[in-house]
């Protein structure tokens, strides 16, 4: 049965990441680019310690961590997470993801909901489609 986008299979190991700062690195996996039709996703693994800025999206987003434990920042409230825990985050709630070990990396496996997903940053308000962070990390 021929479809108009074949089937793939991405390998982490063998994709760049992507600096976004303070340590954390991200991979992309299905994106716009890479044949997406109507969601993305990637791993991004956090140093010890480590944390994105508070931010929110276009659309939804669901998070499942891969390794390690976490908080996560929904909306003002703190939820602990741990390896298999899977969050929901709807559309335009303000949350943040932080590495609460002092020793081992996290990583978490996210999903959008939209190929044309962005994050506004809230301390900002700087707005970025996803796939434009995707840029080879220099170091």
């Amino acid at each position: 049965m021929m479809t108009a986008h074949e089937p793939k299979i991405f390998h982490p190991s063998e994709i760049p990441a992507v600096a976004r700062g303070g340590g954390v690195k991200t991979i992309p996996l299905l994106t716009a680019k890479t044949g997406a039709r109507s969601f993305i996703n990637g791993v991004t693994t956090f140093p010890p310690n480590g944390s994105v800025p508070l931010h929110k999206h276009n659309c939804d987003e669901s998070v499942l961590v891969l390794e390690g434990n976490a908080v996560a920042e929904i909306a003002g409230d703190e939820h602990v997470l741990a390896e298999g825990d899977v969050t929901y985050i709807p559309e335009g709630v303000h949350h943040r993801f932080r590495n609460v070990s002092r020793t081992n990396d996290m990583k978490i496996l996210w999903t959008y909901a939209s190929i044309d997903a962005d994050r506004t940053i809230i301390e900002t308000g700087e707005t970025r489609r996803i796939d434009d962070e995707h840029t080879t990390l220099a170091d």
